[in-house]
């Protein structure tokens, strides 16, 4: 059935947002003030819809620059204008730090896509026929879409794409979906292949043997080595980190150097630093230069490169890397004591148990890194009752094209 809706907003999500009887409806793709013709999406939530055809478009409305946009679902917005956009998202922080209750200036966003990503994990599946095929996750459907190029990425990428289906052409056989992690370092691509359950000897050999062919720095499966080339290295400040199977980077070389200076700025008066959720470094390395630093992860491949990278690095005070589950064991006020500044940087899921420590403490200065507005809103207001006071957020899209924001902020008592 077509349905004939005007978009009211662009929503937090990145999808337009439309009232009709009663509903509050989402069509992806749309922008504030459009009429849209839009369908239903069978087997999915009732107030989704898919977008069929913009009828009277917004005047901020722009050309996609890639031909898979709307429909490999790897970005949701390349149809709306720059500054509108990035408007758009800075006004995302601003309205869940209301929502919170929080009051602080919050910064101009930080376009921190620089060269473009250099991370990628690749879906890879297998059509009716005998052709395999490899995509990112759609937005709506669950099916999968071929993916021939993709501008967005950091061409420390290039060839990744030819990676892929030689990989998943050699263990089709397997007949399983497969997950294909590809970064971009300094000495070529590292790739770690997941969902392949055990493979025979024979493919072991052929896939090492692809490794070679597509000059890979690293193949694994599952983390365990296929072949290595050469290890896979990238710079953190001064330092040279080897990296760990299917390690945690952040998305872009501009978004890690953006959120590092500001987390570099914010601990300026630091002596003993604690970097918690630590993972190769990013932060604790540079700072490093100037201040002791304890770092603290649940990943131990992260905590040891990191550990060996600051040992095999001159110039820098001392660190110690300790893998230690944040979670479960957060680091408790008399622990705390021994610093000045504390920094923590935890996956989506925040870091509420930690953040209800440090709101007991007496430590002088939080600075607070987080991808997830809502977790930071949640963790940010543990502090300030516990006595922080905030001041200011800085929002950086490394994840430009998407809903998806950085921030950094700072707390003192």
């Amino acid at each position: 059935m077509v349905e004939r809706l005007v978009i009211d907003h662009v929503g937090h999500l990145g999808d337009g947002v439309a009232f009709a009887d009663g509903q509050t409806l989402y069509v992806p793709y749309t922008l504030g003030g459009e009429t849209v013709e839009v369908a239903p999406v069978p087997g999915h939530h009732p107030d989704r819809r898919r977008l069929l055809q913009v009828e009277r478009a917004s005047p901020e409305r722009v050309t996609p620059f890639c031909q898979h946009f709307g429909t490999c679902g790897g970005c949701a917005i390349q149809h709306w204008e720059a500054e509108r956009y990035r408007a758009w998202k800075r006004d995302l922080v601003v309205e869940m730090l209301a929502q919170a209750k929080i009051t602080c200036e919050v910064h101009p966003l930080i376009d921190a896509h620089g060269l473009g990503r250099r991370r990628i994990t690749l879906h890879a599946g297998w059509a009716p026929t005998t052709c395999s095929r490899w995509d990112f996750r759609r937005r709506i459907r669950t099916t999968s879409i071929p993916v021939d190029r993709c501008p967005i990425l950091d061409p420390g990428l290039s060839g990744a794409l030819d990676a892929a289906w030689a990989i998943t052409e050699v263990l089709k056989p397997t007949g399983k979906p497969l997950d294909i992690q590809f970064t971009a370092t300094d000495s070529g691509l590292d790739v770690d292949v997941r969902g392949s359950g055990p493979l025979p000897t024979a493919m072991i050999s052929t896939l090492s043997r692809l490794a070679e062919q597509h000059h890979l720095a690293r193949l694994t499966r599952h983390g365990e080595m296929v072949l290595m080339r050469t290890p896979p290295t990238i710079t953190i400040g001064t330092a040279r980190v080897t990296l760990p199977p299917g390690s945690f980077l952040q998305a872009t070389v501009a978004g890690e150097q953006a959120l590092a200076a500001l987390v570099s700025d914010h601990c300026r008066r630091g002596k003993h630093i604690a970097d918690l959720f630590c993972g190769v470094g990013p932060f604790a390395l540079r700072l490093a230069a100037k201040s002791r630093i304890s770092a603290f992860d649940s990943d131990a491949g992260a905590v040891n490169a990191l550990q060996k990278a600051a040992t095999s690095t001159s110039g820098l005070k001392p660190v110690k890397a300790e893998t230690r589950d944040l979670f479960r064991r957060p680091l408790v006020p008399q622990e705390l004591r021994d610093y000045d500044t504390i920094v923590f940087d935890p996956p989506r899921q925040g870091a509420q148990a930690q953040a209800q420590q440090l709101a007991a403490s007496k430590i002088p200065a939080v600075v607070a890194v987080s991808c997830n507005i809502a977790t930071f809103a949640r963790d940010a207001r543990i502090l300030i009752d516990g006595g922080y006071k905030i001041e200011g957020v800085t929002p950086v899209d490394q994840f430009r094209h998407t809903p998806h924001v950085e921030l950094v902020a700072r707390f003192t008592r």
